[in-house]
């Protein structure tokens, strides 16, 4: 598969996410590998039952929780890094995630035109560096 069709294949996931709509995995291998690196709830979580999980986990402390793209970037032939800006409010502390950093990270490993393993950051700066990137000097 050609990294354009990579790259429009997260676009298309991210239309989704940024809109708060986190239901669909139409787009994810049944073996997926999914990884939260740091954040509130670090951990694997293999194939879509266990994406889901963590997914659901991250996502039920929020309201309005939505993850929106400041840029994508195309690593190689297979991986999309998308460089990102967590949004919401805190259920129960009401505190909006934008008042804190809350510029993370996260890689799409694409193979067949599925997604098998994504891994989320939510520490932008750990990101690249974990990928022997640049820093980014807007986070």
């Amino acid at each position: 598969m050609m990294a354009a069709t990579n790259l429009d294949l997260v676009r298309s996931i991210f239309a989704d996410w940024e809109r708060g709509e986190f239901g669909s995995a139409e787009w994810a291998d049944a073996e997926i590998e999914a990884v939260w690196a740091d954040g509130p709830s670090p951990g694997r979580h293999p194939g879509l039952a266990g994406m889901a999980d963590g997914m659901r986990e991250v996502v039920s402390a929020w309201e309005d929780y939505r993850a929106e793209a400041d840029e994508y970037r195309e690593l190689d032939g297979e991986r999309v890094l998308v460089l990102v800006r967590y949004l919401g409010r805190g259920k129960t502390s009401g505190l909006e995630l934008a008042q804190t950093r809350t510029r993370g990270a996260i890689l799409f490993q694409v193979r067949a035109g599925k997604v098998r393993k994504l891994v989320s950051y939510w520490d932008r700066d750990l990101a690249l560096a974990d990928l022997g990137l640049a820093p980014d000097t807007d986070s």
